[in-house]
């Protein structure tokens, strides 16, 4: 049985008298017979019928209660006593002639018939039925039940009045060469025994199995057919079909008595996975320092626009289609397999963060796509991860599992990426800002041998695929409205990188560029982001740059932002398990390109005293030579974010940089300016500096 077989058609095949009606009236043969729920209407039933006779039960199987070659009223109530044991309701109907044969039929076509005959044993004049019957038991193919190729025959009451119908018992001593039948039934779990006869059948015997099966509804089905030689058609020979069965034995077939075995597992397994169909979803993993959560956004627009239902982790949570599933930090394994063991999930967009590889490594085997965008200094010092070239070394992991077909995407702007090439699986599909005449040299050669690379073209500001020779265009960075008219540069990077990962995975150039058009840093497609917020006379720009690369980037963004003669105010802090050097330095970059600065503690320190982060941002900042009235010190975060918003005035920017970002977007959503500050305010949130 497979996950292809109906629960009608089982049903309809377990009720042999409605399976019966519905073959008769496709033209089937079958055999004439009543169904019945006593014995007197059991004789009353024969007398309208051609002897010999069979009683079998309405839903039985296994040959259980099945008893053939009926010719007398006696034997009518007692196979009818037999039989009802087994189903209230009992079948009496003519004996077809012939020899019993089972043919499988698997996806509507025959792949394999075996003759089947009842158990038995052959006299010798010597050795009493039992004792023939221990001999044959003793044959190392029999075992109990289904658990050899042959079943161990049983001497049951069923036994014993197959033997008296034949003027036997138990204590018989058969003469030599007599053949003692011990079942009528050929059932192999009764004790049967089979000769392969696939290679014999008639085509119209072979016909008629089909089109009983597709009757029935089967995927897999065995049909049971009498036919006094199954090389000839029943439809001159006689005989017919007397059952249909869902979830039919294979052994008969794997490991026949008699004949050539037959490998009826591959065709099965070819009906449910048909030769290049695709077993697996398409998996796409991103890894790297900076980016990896809104280029898993872009790539998952970029499906979602194809119709597909995605699965996607980052550190936002889980998400299946448009719903959030889990909200947590989920760019783990456990969160990956949660997509993958999704059924409605067409396509996986994971990303794949440094803790989780270490911690289990990755949810999958291997992907269709995987992509490393950069390597940074960041979580250094942590779990033996001491230098970058240690953080490149677990980043690789995810392009060294692209599938042979599959394509990794490197960044041809970051050293540490150039170098996994070596070691990436599948092709090589590199991005790059540094397109048209910057272009790298070794990605001009890669292009040229026909690889695959996605640019941006400063000059024109395109987006441009290269592959085998072509050069197609994406779209214009200014037109992806997450990068705000082409000002934000790492939202560009993003792109290219978004877009190469949906090339790999077969979605074309075009379609790429349509839907990025349609991608913005709102909070809702993106949150966390770049969200920028408009509302209160000043702009507010929220966005999670968590350490001095992401910093100095968003840095950039703000120059270009800002108007001139306007303020900028962010407020920054960074987890308080990094090195000193790397809290100094978030200092440093914060008064480089931020007018004010309010350091915050992070939730959770991480081991660190209160006020220690803080101390370590703000000695950064004057180092750099920040002067202490730009520095403002707030623990909480909550306060922080709102003192940033209350220092604003009209045509300021303001960048927060949160931990929990929800609640940060709630405080810019329902923040309400006041133009003259109460008294006190800064008073009551602000505390002085280290120092």
């Amino acid at each position: 049985m497979t996950g292809r077989t109906g629960l009608v058609a089982a049903e309809s095949a377990g009720d042999k008298a409605e399976a019966k009606a519905l073959l008769e009236r496709i033209g089937v043969p079958v055999a004439r017979g009543v169904v019945v729920r006593a014995a007197d209407e059991a004789v009353q039933a024969a007398k309208g019928l051609r002897a010999p006779l069979v009683i079998k039960p309405l839903d039985g199987n296994h040959g259980r209660g099945v008893t053939t070659g009926l010719l007398t009223e006696a034997d009518l109530r007692r196979a009818f006593a037999e039989a009802v044991r087994h189903s209230r309701r009992v079948i009496v109907e003519e004996q077809l002639p012939g020899r019993d044969h089972r043919i499988l039929v698997v996806d509507g076509q025959v792949v394999a018939v075996a003759e089947r005959a009842p158990p038995r044993v052959v006299g010798d004049g010597v050795r009493t039925v039992t004792e023939l019957v221990e001999a044959v038991n003793a044959d190392p193919r029999r075992g109990e039940g289904h658990e050899a190729a042959l079943t161990r025959i049983r001497l049951d009451a069923a036994a014993v009045e197959v033997l008296a119908r034949q003027g036997l018992a138990l204590h018989s001593v058969p003469p030599p060469g007599r053949e003692v039948l011990l079942r009528t039934a050929a059932n192999l779990s009764a004790g049967g025994t089979a000769i392969d006869r696939t290679a014999e059948i008639h085509p119209d015997n072979a016909a008629i199995a089909r089109r009983a099966a597709l009757a029935i509804g089967l995927d897999v089905a065995g049909v049971d057919l009498l036919a006094p030689d199954i090389g000839r058609s029943i439809r001159e020979t006689g005989g017919g079909v007397v059952e249909v069965n869902a979830a039919p034995g294979l052994r008969m077939h794997l490991a026949p008595s008699e004949g050539q075995a037959r490998d009826v597992a591959q065709p099965i397994i070819a009906s449910l996975y048909p030769r290049g169909a695709p077993a697996r979803i398409p998996v796409l993993a991103v890894t790297g320092t900076n980016g990896k959560s809104t280029v898993g956004r872009m790539v998952a627009h970029i499906f979602k626009a194809q119709g597909k239902v995605v699965g996607l982790t980052n550190t936002s949570g889980v998400y299946i289609g448009d719903e959030q599933i889990a909200a947590s930090d989920s760019s783990g394994p456990k969160s990956a397999r949660m997509v993958l063991r999704d059924p409605t999930v067409e396509v996986a967009v994971l990303e794949c963060a440094r803790g989780g590889i270490l911690r289990e490594g990755l949810a999958f085997d291997r992907c269709d796509v995987g992509a490393v965008l950069n390597v940074q200094p960041d979580h250094l010092g942590l779990k033996g991860i001491e230098t970058l070239e240690d953080l490149a070394a677990v980043k690789s992991v995810v392009v060294e599992s692209v599938s042979r077909r599959g394509v990794s995407v490197l960044n041809a702007d970051d050293p540490l990426t150039i170098r996994m090439a070596r070691h990436a699986g599948g092709r090589v599909c590199w991005f790059s800002l540094r397109g048209g005449e910057q272009t790298p040299g070794f990605v001009l050669k890669h292009i040229a041998d026909g690889g695959a690379a996605v640019l941006h073209e400063p000059d024109t500001d395109e987006i441009v695929l290269h592959d085998r020779g072509e050069r197609r265009l994406i779209c214009r960075a200014a037109g992806i409205p997450a990068t705000l008219e082409g000002h934000v540069l790492f939202n560009v990077q993003n792109a290219l990188a978004a877009a190469a990962m949906a090339w790999g995975a077969g979605v074309s150039p075009a379609a790429i560029g349509e839907a990025l058009g349609s991608f913005r840093s709102t909070f809702e497609q993106n949150p966390g982001r770049m969200n920028l917020h408009e509302d209160h006379g000043f702009r507010v720009i929220l966005d999670y740059a968590h350490n001095p690369d992401a910093l100095r980037a968003l840095g950039r963004v703000v120059a270009a932002l800002k108007p001139p003669g306007q303020r900028s105010i962010c407020m920054i802090s960074i987890p308080g398990d990094r090195r000193e050097a790397d809290i100094r330095q978030m200092g440093e970059i914060g008064a480089e390109h931020f007018d004010l600065l309010v350091f915050r503690e992070a939730p959770d320190n991480r081991g660190r005293g209160k006020g220690e982060v803080m101390r370590l941002l703000s000695e950064g900042a004057r180092a750099a030579g920040c002067a202490p009235g730009r520095i403002h010190e707030v623990h909480e975060e909550s306060e922080a974010a709102e003192l940033c918003l209350r220092l604003a005035e009209p045509g300021d920017l303001v960048v927060l940089t949160p931990t929990r970002v929800e609640a940060v977007w709630k405080i810019i959503q329902d923040f309400r300016p006041q133009r003259t500050p109460e008294p006190g305010l800064e008073e009551l949130l602000l505390e002085p500096p280290h120092g």
